[in-house]
């Protein structure tokens, strides 16, 4: 059963016996072919009458003819009447949902694979899927799809539609350890190669910028030693990105008066906040003004403390709270009274001119941090977009470069006490009505909104071992049931699980390899020597000897 025995008896596993188009079909196995080469989630094609069908493997069982085999089970010790009883007393069976369909005549091979409405006859051949079904059905990498990983026991190339994966918000799930980051690079590297848009990623463990770690613990390239050009890094810690070697384009400061009430709300339970304690915050801003307000607060003393509570009627307790909240910001030294530059501003310049900005947090990696300045940064940016879109509906500007968010532990923006607040769920809703969509990466998927998680467009799934969470990703997904069961038998590290919007139909891919010279090659990346070479012989043969 290897690659390259293409179609035909060679990959055939036997034959539909029953089984319907909602709960999948059944096929019984072929006496020739072991139960124990069959995994859930691999690719098969069904041979109709009239149709092709494409399908994934969703279960594999044991049969036996006669209820008597299972209750006084033959001796099997002698060859000969294991090979009798395997087949004709006892077989293998696989349950395979029907996802796509293609017609045998030349108007549906242009049409392509369609989603399937109907079931395969009776004893139609069931084979394994050949190179030629998964090109014909996820196409070849070209300029606009990417080359993600190869199906389960193939080394046929799997592709993504990455303009069409930019057109929606995404989602990248997985239990901690599953190689998630290593994904979300790959999507990025994708995104990048095709120029389908722009990235601004949000890298609290900076993992994405210069170089990462694997799980191995070996270093890997980040996306700015591969794109230096395409590529600029900016920086919350400059003496962190200093001692990790990392030249930075930008450094980030965030002013006092860019800090509005929404992003205090947002911080609540990270700052430990009353709910009365964040209500007073507006109470603040109308007194002491929009920019104003929180470097007033922070500079009151006891006696100014206590005659603004009598005025405005706030408990002393609240105050209390809400000011030792406030005080705790006091120690991301990126914080400051006035930023000397409008790092939104720049931001903008840099992905106005189609380069990516990955900003690192350097040391300020807990969650006070990430979200005061992901969610503050990213809504501005936004209203600067939402601007721009409304000017090109006028027909006053041109169209701007479709941008990509990318957020780690989404569940904390888009829980469902917050996400109508943040927002990365208004983005989220919007499905890039101002051009502009999320890719969220989470190991909690049961923590985000439900709706919110409903509007992700397509979703790359490592293993999931809570049942929640698995409930979340697949929630509203045809053939639920069948997919959980898939889902939860991927390996613990280099599989995912792939479907929505930029796949035809869901598949179970062993991610392509990161980190070797080989794979950087095979990304179109060359070493400097190498790249060296590469001119030598360019001009040897454009010049002669």
């Amino acid at each position: 059963m290897k690659e390259g025995q293409n179609s035909g008896t060679h990959n055939r596993l036997g034959i539909i016996v029953s089984g319907s188009l909602t709960r999948g079909v059944e096929a019984k196995l072929d006496s020739s072919v072991s139960v124990e080469d069959i995994a859930v989630g691999r690719y098969v094609a069904i041979e109709g009458e009239k149709r092709r069908f494409f399908g994934m493997i969703t279960d594999v069982s044991l049969e036996t003819v006669d209820p008597r085999a299972m209750l006084s089970p033959p001796d099997v010790s002698d060859p000969f009447i294991a090979q009798v009883v395997v087949g004709t007393a006892t077989y293998g069976k696989i349950r395979v949902l029907p996802m796509l369909t293609m017609g045998g005549d030349a108007a549906s091979l242009l049409e392509g694979p369609q989603p399937a409405k109907t079931v395969p006859p009776h004893f139609s051949e069931v084979r394994l899927a050949s190179q030629r079904d998964v090109e014909l059905v996820f196409g070849a990498e070209d300029e606009k799809r990417f080359y993600v990983g190869t199906p389960l026991d193939m080394e046929t190339k799997v592709c993504l539609d990455v303009a069409q994966f930019v057109k929606r918000s995404n989602g990248v799930f997985g239990k901690s350890g599953t190689g998630k980051t290593f994904l979300t690079r790959l999507l990025l590297i994708g995104i990048l190669q095709k120029g389908v848009a722009v990235n601004l990623v949000f890298d609290m463990h900076n993992e994405y910028g210069w170089e990462g770690r694997s799980e191995k613990g070996y270093r890997v390239k980040g996306l700015k030693q591969l794109f230096p050009s395409k590529v600029a890094i900016f920086a919350l810690d400059e003496e962190s990105s200093r001692r990790r070697g990392v030249s930075t384009d930008f450094v980030v400061r965030i002013g006092y008066d860019e800090i509005e009430p929404e992003d205090i709300e947002l911080l609540r339970q990270t700052l430990n906040l009353t709910e009365a304690a964040t209500q007073a915050v507006y109470q603040l801003r109308r007194e002491f003004g929009d920019k104003k307000w929180l470097e007033t607060v922070l500079s009151l003393s006891d006696e100014d403390s206590k005659q603004f509570t009598s005025r405005f009627n706030i408990h002393d307790s609240t105050y209390r709270n809400l000011r030792r909240g406030l005080e705790n910001l006091r120690r991301f030294p990126f914080l400051v009274p006035r930023a000397p530059d409008d790092s939104v501003r720049c931001i903008l310049e840099y992905l106005e001119r189609g380069i990516n900005v990955i900003l690192e947090f350097g040391r300020y990696d807990d969650f006070a941090a990430y979200i005061l300045v992901a969610n503050l940064l990213s809504r501005r940016i936004y209203a600067k977009y939402r601007e721009k879109a409304e000017s090109e509906l006028g027909g006053n500007v041109a169209p701007s470069q479709p941008l990509v968010i990318t957020i780690e532990e989404a569940h904390r923006f888009l829980n469902p006490e917050v996400s109508a607040r943040a927002i990365f769920g208004r983005i989220a809703r919007e499905m890039r009505k101002y051009n502009v969509t999320l890719l969220v990466v989470d190991q909690r998927p049961s923590g985000i909104d439900d709706e919110v998680i409903s509007q992700l467009g397509t979703k790359v799934t490592c293993l999931l071992d809570d049942e929640r969470d698995i409930d979340s990703v697949l929630a509203g997904v045809s053939g639920k049931h069948e997919l959980k069961s898939v889902l939860s038998k991927l390996e613990t590290k280099q599989q995912a699980l792939i479907f929505g919007y930029a796949v035809p139909m869901p598949v179970v891919i062993k991610i392509r390899e990161y980190g070797s010279a080989e794979s950087y090659k095979q990304l179109g990346f060359l070493e400097a020597a190498e790249l060296k070479r590469k001119v030598e012989k360019d001009m040897e043969d454009l010049w002669g000897p």
